[in-house]
């Protein structure tokens, strides 16, 4: 009951520059402090949360796009390499037929001098050279098409490095909002235990301040049962209880006022203070909190 009025204790007293034991009352200096801000704290801590797993999200999705294009780049490679090595080999077999085709006909032609009848056939091998003439441009074409398909495979090839680049920039801010987070809650947890241990110190002041209430009670009643023997000792017969009546309000007045101020006063001054050699008294504040953090 003590500490109904009191504030919580916040991680702003527990400083490594502040010291509760200096003469000032720690209860003056909690009603200075602002109450913690933990839902701020939680707010920070989802959204950094929210942003991490968008993070890891477009991680993943970069990851993927990168396995898909190391993919796409072997695999036009190897289109490449077949392409390449079936260009050429259609391309020496077309020039085989070419010679020996006109090799052929060169034969015809000189036949054809000498028999008029081969005249037919030679018109039908210079039919075919067209042809094979034909077939011989639109490979050249098909072979341009497959030059310029390996110019768009190389430009994308040099963007590679850029999309590296992305990825482990993504990489190094996500270790970083990882570190962010850590750090976020060792603190919480930290001013968690303190502003434990402030409260538990606490209900021990204010224990100790009800122990002392009840000593000065029990110390009034023994000096009043002392001053009325006194009394009595002093003034026997039928003038006692006037005697009485007139020395309890100078015996509340004079004798117990002082000594209880005196109690008061240094209860207040010092929040440590306990009756006893033995007498157990926890550590202040300031100790608790270079324990903590070391």
């Amino acid at each position: 009951m003590a500490g109904r009025n009191h504030n919580p204790a916040t991680g702003v007293n527990l400083r490594p520059d502040y010291h509760p034991l200096d003469g000032t009352p720690l209860l003056h200096l909690q009603r200075r402090l602002p109450p913690p801000e933990v839902h701020l704290i939680e707010d920070r801590i989802a959204a950094q949360s929210r942003e991490i797993r968008t993070l890891l999200l477009d991680n993943q999705r970069l990851a993927a796009t990168h396995v898909a294009l190391k993919q796409d780049v072997a695999a036009a490679r190897q289109d490449l390499l077949r392409l390449s090595a079936t260009a050429s080999s259609v391309k020496a077999e077309r020039d085989a037929q070419v010679r020996q085709v006109y090799e052929r006909s060169i034969r015809l032609e000189i036949e054809a001098r000498c028999n008029d009848g081969l005249q037919a056939e030679l018109d039908r091998v210079r039919a075919d050279i067209k042809e094979l003439r034909d077939d011989a441009k639109e490979l050249a074409e098909e072979l341009k098409d497959v030059n310029g398909d390996i110019a768009s495979i190389r430009s994308e090839l040099q963007q590679l490095p850029d999309l590296k680049a992305e990825i482990a920039t993504m990489r190094r801010e996500i270790q970083r909002g990882r570190a962010a987070v850590d750090y976020e809650r060792q603190m919480q947890l930290r001013n968690f235990e303190l502003g434990e241990v402030m409260e538990n110190h606490m209900v021990y002041l204010a224990h100790e301040a009800e122990k002392l209430r009840s000593e000065l009670a029990n110390a009034e009643k023994r000096a009043m049962a002392a001053t009325a023997a006194a009394v009595s000792a002093a003034n026997p017969g039928p003038g006692y209880a006037i005697h009485q009546k007139n020395v309890e309000p100078g015996y509340s007045g004079n004798v117990l006022s002082d000594p209880y101020a005196i109690h008061q006063g240094t209860f207040d001054a010092n929040p440590n203070y306990v009756l006893g050699a033995g007498a157990y008294a926890p550590p202040g504040p300031y100790d608790v909190q270079r324990q903590h953090m070391t």
